[in-house]
């Protein structure tokens, strides 16, 4: 299932997918910055999660974790992310793009979803995610 947000807009639903995606005023440079901030790490991974450099992994107090598969900086993050141990491995990329007026395009895209996930909810916690990292970054 393929969910598409943008702001809080459902914009397609079809697969395997969420992806959600926001512009912000913000320069790059300071989305990423608010990103890797610590209160911009808890705000993507949750509680207790940290960024690391590729390969490195990340666990979050609330039982989610995995492990970073691309860190660039000021263009992508890219993580395996599981809900709980047992869970299935699920891939979040986050991908920086330059607007045209300066400011900044964050999408967020959950793949490998399975179809017995709560996507609306996981579609959520990324919109959560965004209205803190953009907050964050004024």
């Amino acid at each position: 299932m393929t969910t598409e947000l943008s702001g809080d807009a459902l914009a397609k639903s079809d697969g395997a997918d969420i992806v959600v995606c926001r512009s912000a005023s913000a320069s790059i440079k300071d989305i990423w910055k608010a990103l890797v901030s610590p209160e911009g790490e808890k705000a993507l991974l949750g509680e207790g999660g940290q960024l690391g450099d590729k390969g490195e992994d990340w666990h979050a107090n609330d039982g989610t974790f995995g492990v970073i598969r691309s860190y660039h900086p000021l263009e992508e993050i890219r993580f395996t992310w599981y809900a709980a141990e047992e869970a299935p491995r699920t891939i979040v990329t986050l991908h920086l793009n330059a607007a045209p007026d300066g400011g900044t395009t964050v999408e967020i895209r959950h793949e490998q979803v399975p179809s017995y996930f709560d996507k609306a909810a996981l579609a959520q916690r990324w919109e959560t995610f965004l209205d803190h990292l953009f907050a964050l970054a004024r």
